[in-house]
């Protein structure tokens, strides 16, 4: 069983990695919660491994943190719920937010992910609610690098924030558009982090 793994991105897609570890590659499935903090191609990355086998398939899913890996295999644990879709849940929401809209029983929330209806959404406050108030604290879900302190980028956080989208949200989005633009104006992180917000709604 493999619990974790330590290599270089050989290959980086939005949902799935190859990971070469001393020269052997593994494929590894990763929500979009993971992706969007991911390295660029050719640095080293340390994942969190669960391994999913059945008769006809050996499938690794793979997370930044301890938290989203449970979290992961707190959603298998739901009636009806597979790797797929657990990994479609984690990548249409993040972990916070997701621990959030379960503990306060926010259906609206859960019915807006995609793959997630009414009853799915109902399945999992149900099942998960006591769970997920077990959990504790998740204001330590962020990577460090989600910290936001330039002025520009606190400013553009708190517009995005005032136009309805939650602060984790925000600082993932603002975190990934940062890895690809230097110096941006307050205008242009609002611009991009509007782009990137609806894309990953």
């Amino acid at each position: 069983m493999i619990a974790s793994l330590k290599g270089v991105i050989a290959l980086k897609t939005p949902t799935l990695l190859t990971i070469d570890v001393q020269g052997v590659g593994y494929q590894v499935f990763t929500p979009l919660s993971t992706y969007y903090r991911l390295p660029e191609e050719k640095a080293q990355v340390f994942l969190q491994i669960y391994t999913h086998i059945r008769e006809d398939a050996f499938h690794l899913f793979g997370f930044l943190t301890l938290r989203e890996k449970e979290v992961f295999l707190l959603l298998l644990g739901v009636t009806g719920v597979g790797p797929k879709l657990a990994l479609n849940i984690l990548s249409g929401i993040g972990v916070s937010e997701l621990i959030e809209a379960i503990r306060e029983e926010q259906v609206q929330r859960l019915k807006a992910i995609p793959g997630v209806g009414p009853k799915m959404a109902g399945r999992l406050i149900l099942e998960l609610k006591e769970k997920m108030c077990a959990l504790g604290d998740t204001s330590t879900d962020l990577p460090p690098s989600a910290e936001i302190e330039d002025e520009e980028q606190r400013d553009a956080l708190s517009a995005l924030v005032n136009l309805g989208y939650s602060k984790a949200e925000v600082k993932r989005s603002l975190d990934f558009i940062l890895r690809e633009t230097e110096d941006a104006s307050v205008e242009d992180l609002i611009r991009a982090g509007l782009k990137h917000l609806a894309k990953v709604k």
